[in-house]
């Protein structure tokens, strides 16, 4: 009786560890999220809020975290003009891998013309199907007036990224010329991002909830419907994210020596919540911080990753191209080269101007639609019920290509320490039981 119970405890001690892992807990909720949509369909929808509260906490904490980590990070140099640097660095890249993401789109597109023989009357099409938000067309100006609040602590206490990134972008230079003046506020802002930060382990505790109630509703609501109806859209846009994955994002991270598998294992909980909810915003201050312990500097961090969740959006540039033609496919109109290309150009400059607001992707394709003028804005109503699928991918590769541009930026300002980053991406990271993610505190499963 004794040898059994010795022998048991240590099957015991690993389950038990497994079970504390918020990874575990948020693959364990979404099966049975799943299950309540297939055989209870009824109260999948009715679990909805389960999601939407779990949502509204992160949104909560999301500002604080910038506010934090940017200003802590500007205010802490020894060179202002690192900020700039890393700030056109960033830019630049995110332009290159978006316009990338879409070229690619538009080729797997082309070649396998998921839309070519539905043949759609756009007289049988209902424009009232389109949700009210897709015909709140992105401009320049609107775009502008975002990233001014209406008042300085406003910013801090509102929801807008954009705002918030430029006050704590302006609060953080003012700090760091205000020298020994300024020490002091500077040191309790630091104070205040370690207790933010432990809010935000108490939040993603709450991961599994929103997980189980997010997937209970979409599997209710549109899984058997919608995966007959444009099934070949959604296997095609899933199988172009996953080669993206793979090749794209493979490259840069070969090209940086680092393992991806390492990655998306290191940072499989955020990508588990972020795919599952749908919500970038949802994994913003936990991404930060792993970051951070994968051995990027803050400054690095705290510039790239709010800026990348605005500009950085490769899996809605990937969908984007791919849903254009799809529509364009399906009412039977032939667009040339050249047209798809004017189309490329026009989604580059209103993509940048829907940072923040739900659904983007798709009021970003709703502003192409109108302004290229080739196709009936009623056509979206074709893939609105499977828009929140699409969503999955965008927002896994969103993710994940934010935190690759981190690392690549991080190289580039010789911000990144390699051995660090080398010795956690090659172990079995464990997070504290409270999901306080403290350097400290993180170690290799013995």
């Amino acid at each position: 009786m004794t040898s059994t119970t010795t022998a048991g405890r240590p099957q015991l001690s690993r389950l038990s560890r497994l079970i504390r892992e918020l990874w575990f807990q948020v693959v364990l909720a979404a099966v049975l999220g799943i299950a309540v949509g297939i055989l209870a369909p009824g109260l999948g929808e009715d679990l909805q809020p389960l999601n939407d509260w779990f949502i509204a906490l992160v949104k909560m904490i999301v500002i604080p975290v910038v506010f934090c980590v940017v200003t802590t990070g500007i205010a802490s140099m020894d060179n202002l003009r690192k900020a700039g640097r890393i700030g056109v660095k960033a830019i630049g890249y995110f332009l290159v891998l978006s316009l990338a993401s879409m070229l690619i789109g538009l080729v797997v597109a082309n070649i396998f013309q998921p839309g070519s023989g539905l043949h759609v009357d756009p007289s049988s099409l209902n424009a009232d199907d389109v949700p009210k938000t897709a015909t709140e067309h992105a401009t320049f100006t609107g775009f502008v007036s975002s990233l001014i609040p209406a008042s300085l602590l406003g910013a801090i206490t509102g929801d807008a990224i954009l705002a918030a990134l430029m006050v704590s972008i302006v609060f953080g230079v003012a700090l760091n010329m205000a020298g020994e003046e300024g020490a002091p506020l500077t040191r309790g802002i630091k104070a205040l991002s370690d207790v933010v930060f432990r809010i935000v382990g108490w939040v993603m505790r709450l991961a599994p909830l929103g997980t189980f109630g997010a997937l209970a509703t979409v599997v209710a609501t549109y899984g058997a419907e919608s995966l007959k109806q444009l099934g070949y859209l959604i296997i095609l846009f899933t199988a172009t994210c996953v080669i993206y994955v793979l090749v794209v994002l493979g490259a840069i991270m070969r090209a940086c020596r680092l393992s991806l598998f390492g990655l998306i294992r290191f940072l499989k909980a955020e990508l588990l919540v972020a795919l599952s909810t749908c919500s970038s915003e949802a994994v913003l201050p936990q991404l930060v911080r792993k970051l951070e312990i994968l051995g990027i500097g803050r400054p690095v961090v705290g510039i790239v990753i709010p800026s990348g969740f605005s500009f950085n959006l490769d899996g809605s540039a990937v969908y984007l191209t791919m849903a254009s033609l799809f529509l364009a496919q399906a009412m039977g109109i032939d667009l040339s080269w050249q047209q798809q290309l004017i189309m490329v150009g026009v989604m580059m400059l209103t993509s940048k101007g829907t940072a923040g607001i739900a659904g983007g992707a798709f009021i970003v394709l709703a502003s192409t639609v109108t302004a290229v003028g080739h196709i009936p804005l009623a056509a979206l109503s074709l893939i609105v019920g499977i828009d929140r699928i699409l969503n999955e991918g965008r927002v896994f590769i969103n993710v994940l290509g934010n935190a690759v541009a981190t690392i690549v930026i991080g190289k580039w300002e010789n911000d990144f320490d390699t051995e660090q980053a080398r010795k956690v991406l090659h172990s079995r990271i464990t997070t504290p039981p409270q999901g306080e993610l403290d350097a400290t505190k993180v170690g290799a499963d013995k």
